[in-house]
C-alpha cells in the first residue's frame, strides 16, 4: 500500500463526523432559538398577548412542545428511507427542512398584524422544525459511528452530541448579543427575528458540507446486494422492539434533564429573583455549553475504554441525587452558585450520559435497521420527557406557588425510569468497532490487490 493511498484513508473517516458536528450544530442552533425567545417571553407577549403573563408564557412552551410531537414522524420518515436508500439523502432533506422553518419563523407577522393566525402558523413552523429534528440525529450519529475507526465508535459518535451544546452555544451568544447591543423596545419590535434570519449563513454552510458525505462501508454493502429492508420501520417494531424500548427509557431522564437545565432553568431564575436576572440564567446555560463542547467527546472518549453502560449509569444516579441540589445552590441568589449548578448538572451529569449516548444507542441495532431503530426510541424518548418537560416543569412550579417540590418529584419519577432501562441494557463497546475493523481490513486489501494489479500492467 503506497504512502499517499495510507493518506486518503485516514482523511476519509475524520470528513463525516466533522460533516455531522457541522451540520448538527445548525440544526440545534435553529430548534434552540426558540425555546431561548419562548424562555424570555418574547412570544408570550407578540403572540399570546390576549393571556395573563403567566398563561401567556405557558401556552408559549405548549407551542415550544409541539416541536417535540413531530419529531417522532421526522425520525420514523428519516429512518425508513435512511435504512432503505442511505443517511447521507435524509441528512440533507432534514437541513433543509429546518432552515426553511427557521427563516420563516424570522419573518413571521405577529399577533398585532394578523390576529390569531399568528399563533396558528408559529405552531405550524414549531412542528416544522420538531420534523427536521427528528430526521437529523439518528443520521448524523449512525453515519459517524459506521465510519469510525476501530475502538473508536464512542468519539466518533460524540461529534454529533458536540453539535448540540455548541448549537445551544451559538443560540445563546446570537440572542445575548443582540440584547446587548438594541434596546428592549426594539428586542420586542423586530430585533427578536435576528437570530433566526442570521442562520441562512450557517444552512449554506451545511449544505455545502453534507452534499460531500458519502454512506458507510457497511450500508453500501447492503444496497449492493439488495438486502435493505423492504420495510425498515414495520421490521424494527417487530425485530429490534426490546432496544427501542430501552433506547425510549435511557432517553428519559438525559432529555428532560437537558430542558429543565438549559429552558426552566432561566425561567425559574426569573420568577424566583425576578425579570432583571433573565441574562444570569441565559449567561449560566452558555458557560455550560462552551464546556460542554469539549466535555461531551471526553466522556465519549472514557466510554471508548471502560464501556458505556458505567457512564451511563454514573450520569443517571448522579443527576437524579444532585437535581434537588440545583434549587438549593439557586435559591441562596448567587449568580456563582446557580451557574455552577447548572454546569455540574449539564457538564458532569448529562454530558457524561449524552457523549457516549450515539454510540450506545446505534451498536443497540443491525445495521440493516440501525437508523430506524434508533431514531425512533430516540425520538419517542424525547416527546415522553424533553418536549414537555419545561412546560410540565413551569405548570407545577405555578402549582406549588413557586416551591420546586413538585418539579423535583416529577424529575425523580423519569430518573428512576432511566436507571431502570439503563441496567437491563447490554454493554455495547467493541460490538460494532469489530464489524468496522473486518470492514477496514477488507478494504485494505482490495485496495492493495488494485494497487499491484495497476503496478502489474
Amino acid at each position: 500500500m503506497t504512502i499517499s493511498n495510507t493518506k486518503a484513508k485516514a482523511k476519509t473517516p475524520w470528513r463525516v463526523p466533522l460533516a455531522s458536528f457541522i451540520g448538527t450544530t445548525i440544526e440545534w442552533y435553529d430548534y434552540y432559538i426558540f425555546g431561548l425567545l419562548a424562555a424570555t417571553g418574547v412570544f408570550s407577549r407578540l403572540y399570546f398577548p390576549e393571556q395573563d403573563p403567566a398563561t401567556g408564557l405557558l401556552m408559549a412552551f405548549v407551542t415550544y412542545a409541539v416541536g417535540f410531537v413531530a419529531r417522532p414522524f421526522g425520525g420514523m420518515f428519516a429512518g425508513h428511507f435512511g435504512d432503505k436508500i442511505g443517511r447521507k439523502p435524509m441528512l440533507v432533506l432534514s437541513l433543509l427542512i429546518m432552515g426553511f422553518a427557521t427563516l420563516a419563523m424570522g419573518m413571521l407577522p405577529t399577533y398585532a398584524q394578523i390576529g390569531v393566525w399568528a399563533p396558528i402558523l408559529l405552531t405550524v413552523l414549531r412542528l416544522l422544525q420538531g420534523f427536521g429534528a427528528g430526521a437529523e440525529w439518528a443520521g448524523a450519529a449512525v453515519i459517524s459511528i459506521e465510519h469510525a475507526p476501530a475502538g473508536r465508535s464512542g468519539f466518533f459518535g460524540s461529534f454529533t452530541q458536540m453539535g448540540v451544546p455548541a448549537g445551544m452555544l451559538l443560540a445563546n451568544s446570537s440572542v445575548l448579543a443582540v440584547k446587548a447591543t438594541v434596546p428592549a423596545a426594539e428586542f420586542d419590535a423586530w430585533a427578536w427575528r435576528l437570530p433566526f434570519l442570521l442562520s441562512v449563513i450557517l444552512i449554506v454552510t451545511g449544505m455545502v458540507v453534507r452534499n460531500k458525505l458519502e454512506d458507510s462501508h457497511d450500508f453500501k454493502e447492503l444496497l449492493a446486494a439488495n438486502e435493505t429492508a423492504k420495510k425498515p420501520l414495520g421490521e424494527a417494531m417487530k425485530k429490534e422492539t426490546k432496544g427501542i424500548w430501552l433506547v425510549v427509557g435511557m432517553r428519559l431522564a438525559e432529555n428532560s434533564a437537558f430542558y429543565l437545565y438549559t429552558t426552566f432553568s432561566v425561567v425559574y431564575i426569573m420568577k424566583t429573583f425576578g425579570a432583571e436576572r433573565a441574562n444570569q440564567g441565559t449567561m449560566s446555560v452558555l458557560i455550560a455549553s462552551a464546556i460542554g463542547v469539549f466535555a461531551v467527546p471526553l466522556w465519549a472518549i472514557l466510554s471508548d475504554k471502560i464501556g458505556r453502560k458505567p457512564l451511563y449509569l454514573f450520569g443517571s444516579i448522579g443527576g437524579l441525587l444532585f437535581f434537588p441540589l440545583y434549587f438549593v445552590m439557586t435559591d441562596t441568589g448567587s449568580a456563582l452558585l446557580a451557574t455552577l449548578a447548572i454546569i455540574i448538572g449539564l457538564a458532569v451529569f448529562h454530558n457524561s450520559m449524552y457523549g457516549p449516548q450515539a454510540a450506545f444507542f446505534a451498536e443497540l441495532f443491525s445495521t440493516k435497521l440501525r437508523y430506524s431503530g434508533a431514531s425512533m426510541g430516540y425520538q419517542f424518548g424525547s416527546v415522553l420527557a424533553g418536549g414537555i418537560a419545561p412546560l410540565v416543569a413551569v405548570a407545577l412550579l405555578n402549582a406549588g406557588n413557586g416551591e420546586p417540590g413538585w418539579v423535583i418529584l416529577y424529575f425523580s419519577i423519569i430518573g428512576v425510569i432511566t436507571v431502570a432501562a439503563t441496567l437491563l441494557a447490554p454493554e455495547t463497546l467493541s460490538k460494532l468497532d469489530r464489524r468496522i475493523s473486518a470492514a477496514q481490513e477488507l478494504d485494505a486489501k482490495n485496495s492493495d490487490r488494485r494497487q499491484d494489479r495497476a503496478v502489474a500492467n
